[in-house]
């Protein structure tokens, strides 16, 4: 993930969740038949890519997937207290399931145990926001869905008219403490002296939620945070009408904007391919972008299904 957010919130209800879900693991629905409708669009299974999938995922018919719930808007559960999921990784691994003719069965498990699982073969794929980075290529595999980094939330209407980051200078800005977004902010600074402007007035909060209020009550101009998280706030707030998403179209994905992937087991092979051939498929048929644009990011989808992007 892109920003090294406190995260207990996932970790208290994975932890309460995650028997329940494995309990029920052999009871999983039969391999999806026909078309699925996700996020608006059909998905229909193509032989093909059914059979570019490894022996043992087309007789169990599911993919195993791991995943810390909650993340908005990645990963969520539909209402709080139940097991039901939802989110962006949630819609399009099913889309995925879909088009490759087998369930993609969701568990969660705390995000600092994903890739071990993965590598104890206790899962298939993991889909958590995870960052593809070099490190984790020694172990797994990733087919890169997304590219995000940091956004800009401004208040309806953008009455402070943010286009840029620049636009922060010499303005009250809220950032949760310790992410990679107060780091953003700090080093931005010089660009800000540079161009004879004032430096950013940098609000940290302790969450993100109360840099919203900050926001809300007019005490800054904006709130930096990541920007999937900037854009569902933006769309589900008050009904979408509380907050606005800077779109800067030098930095789509966001500021120091970095690949997510779906991470798969080394010794899979044929279904890090499989995956891969059915994301670019969803990429050129639409599906990809309805379900971005569901959650309020758009811009962090990708053109081209890639492997192992990593940026560092």
């Amino acid at each position: 993930m892109n920003a090294p957010i406190p995260r207990p919130a996932a970790a208290a209800v994975a932890a309460v969740m995650l028997l329940s879900l494995s309990a029920c693991g052999d009871d999983e629905p039969p391999a999806p038949a026909g078309k699925v409708v996700i996020s608006g669009a059909e998905v229909v299974k193509d032989q093909k890519l059914h059979d570019l999938l490894p022996d043992e995922i087309k007789k169990a018919g599911r993919v195993r997937v791991a995943t810390d719930v909650p993340y908005p808007p990645f990963e969520m559960y539909v209402k709080e207290g139940e097991t039901e999921l939802t989110g962006l990784d949630y819609d399009l691994g099913q889309a995925l399931g879909a088009k490759l003719g087998v369930t993609f069965a969701f568990s969660p498990q705390k995000f600092d145990g994903i890739v071990p699982a993965l590598q104890a073969g206790k899962f298939d794929v993991a889909m958590s926001a995870i960052t593809d980075n070099k490190e984790r290529q020694k172990v797994v595999d990733f087919v890169d869905y997304s590219r995000s980094g940091s956004g800009i939330l401004v208040g309806d209407g953008n009455p402070a008219k943010v286009t840029t980051l620049d636009d922060l200078c010499g303005r009250k800005v809220a950032v949760q403490a310790a992410t990679n977004q107060l780091d953003l902010l700090k080093s931005h600074q010089a660009a800000c002296s540079g161009a004879g402007k004032g430096k950013i007035d940098i609000q940290t909060f302790p969450k993100d939620s109360d840099a919203q209020l900050a926001l809300r009550s007019g005490k800054v101009v904006a709130q930096v945070l990541t920007k999937p998280a900037a854009g569902w706030v933006a769309k589900t707030a008050d009904g979408g009408t509380a907050f606005d998403l800077v779109e800067d179209p030098a930095a789509p994905g966001g500021y120091n904007a970095s690949p997510n992937g779906i991470a798969v087991s080394k010794r899979l092979p044929e279904l890090t391919d499989a995956i891969q051939k059915a994301l670019q498929s969803l990429i050129d048929d639409g599906t990809l972008l309805k379900i971005y644009d569901k959650y309020g990011v758009p811009s962090i989808a990708v053109k081209e299904a890639t492997r192992n992007a990593a940026v560092d």
